[in-house]
């Protein structure tokens, strides 16, 4: 890992300022002053930077209550991302496991670990993820028995897999499903004959939206949610 790429690592710096820093005679590899930002530094290196010992992060795992109007992209010229809510050190380390449209709100996972980030989209995990739907108009039986029969997607070969749905009101409920097809839910609605107005994650897999998180709050996850996703998805 170059010099520079290892200080923005371990701290608030961007790779820019890093740098500078280096440049200017304020970080040292194993107690000697380096001025060359792309010194090549093994993970064993002591680096300084001011005197302070920098140290390379482990893994993150967060979640965000994510809220509407923003995309979920590392990063985008012309629309605010997910990842612009979270400090610029963080921001820098994660990705998103688990995307959702601009509109819809709700949970949000982010981590560092791309093992993980795969168990958690990947097909094979069949890691089940839970919504809230707001409905344009009441799901009449028939609807209800579709969708937990499995639907057919407009341009698509085969039928969804079954849902679960659980009903909150005519026009309000919440839709477990076990794939993460472009726009599934919206179209699976669409399907029934029916019209999503808003859209909000609970759950994926063992993970719940902390509900103390206002929109566009995050917290690091427990070490059992994390474990959740290894174990089971």
């Amino acid at each position: 890992m170059r010099l520079d790429q290892r200080i923005a690592t371990s701290s608030d710096l961007s790779r820019k300022d890093a740098r500078r820093a280096v440049i200017s005679g304020r970080v040292s590899v194993n107690g000697t002053h380096c001025k060359s930002a792309s010194t090549h530094v093994h993970e064993q290196d002591q680096v300084m930077l001011d005197d302070r010992l920098l140290t390379l992060p482990g893994d993150l795992y967060l979640m965000m209550n994510k809220p509407a109007g923003v995309i979920s992209a590392t990063t985008d010229s012309s629309q605010p991302t997910a990842l612009d809510l979270l400090p610029a050190n963080l921001a820098r380390h994660v990705h998103i496991a688990g995307r959702l449209d601009k509109d819809t709100t709700g949970l949000l996972l982010l981590t560092s670990d791309g093992q993980w980030s795969h168990l958690v989209t990947s097909p094979r995990r069949d890691c089940v993820k839970t919504y809230r739907v707001t409905l344009a108009e009441p799901l009449p039986d028939e609807a209800f028995v579709m969708l937990e029969q499995g639907v057919q997607l407009h341009g698509e070969d085969k039928p969804t897999q079954p849902a679960h749905v659980l009903v909150h009101s005519e026009t309000t409920i919440e839709l477990t499903i076990r794939e993460g097809r472009y726009h599934q839910v919206k179209r699976m609605l669409a399907a029934v004959g029916n019209h999503v107005k808003a859209l909000h994650r609970l759950s994926i897999g063992a993970i719940t939206l902390d509900d103390t998180l206002a929109p566009g709050q995050y917290r690091a996850l427990t070490v059992d949610e994390i474990s959740a996703i290894r174990e089971r998805g």
